[in-house]
């Protein structure tokens, strides 16, 4: 027997429909969740500023990348590719991931 998803009403408050743009965001993790600061970069500046984080489960942070992937493949069969631009190959913004994080070295 088929199960159809479970409908979830949603609350979208006026203030939180405005939404908050960010041109930047910096990712960090514990091994119980992810951080994720999602911040502007503005011309002239020296610094960005967050102006919004949230923090979620390992499990709700795979599945926000599952459905961020889908949801830029359909972007991209409707409106074409999405070009990075001004972004060199290999290029990393922001953390770094340690480099001895899953190496068998010990300090």
């Amino acid at each position: 027997m088929d199960k159809k998803p479970q409908q979830i009403p949603i609350q979208l408050d006026e203030k939180e429909a405005e939404g908050v743009y960010s041109n930047f965001v910096l990712t960090s993790f514990t091994p119980s969740e992810f951080v994720l600061d999602f911040a502007r970069m503005l011309p002239g500046l020296q610094k960005a500023k967050v102006h919004s984080r949230v923090i979620m489960t390992p499990q709700s942070a795979k599945s926000l990348v599952g459905l961020l992937t889908q949801t830029v493949s359909k972007y991209e069969d409707k409106f074409g590719e999405i070009e990075i631009k001004g972004r060199k190959e290999n290029q990393t913004i922001g953390f770094q991931p340690d480099p001895n994080l899953g190496s068998d070295k010990k300090n």
